[in-house]
């Protein structure tokens, strides 16, 4: 079992920034690749960005690349979320995903095998 818990979440004005962060306990977290996603009121959860096991490759949401970026310290068992220049669109609830079965890090949400409970990030015109 891995148990994942996300934290940074607000209420920011336009153009601010937010960190979020993912906190794992349970299985090896090295042994993960980590996904970040976001579901809007009424919308599908989305991909967001996703990182390998060793940091070293990241993947993003053409929504977000060049404003976000992943990263992970597997010393902390954290992944990250480093959010820059935040729309109103960006508002959702965000939530991190662990897989284990996987060297690459899927973009569809049905890969993962576990899940945070979701942090809340409101952007205001």
């Amino acid at each position: 079992q891995v148990q994942l818990v996300e934290s940074g979440g607000g209420l920011v004005q336009a153009g601010a920034s937010l960190r979020l962060s993912c906190a794992a306990s349970g299985r090896i977290f090295s042994n993960a690749v980590m996904g970040w996603f976001r579901q809007a009121p009424g919308k599908e959860r989305e991909f967001v960005a996703s990182i390998t096991r060793s940091g070293i490759s990241t993947f993003y949401a053409d929504s977000v690349k060049g404003r976000f970026t992943i990263s992970r310290d597997n010393a902390k068992k954290t992944v990250y979320l480093q959010m820059n220049s935040l729309k109103p669109e960006d508002t959702a609830v965000y939530y991190c995903a662990a897989d284990f079965s996987r060297t690459i890090p899927p973009t569809s949400s049905r890969a993962y095998d576990y899940w945070g409970q979701g942090t809340q990030v409101t952007v205001s015109s």
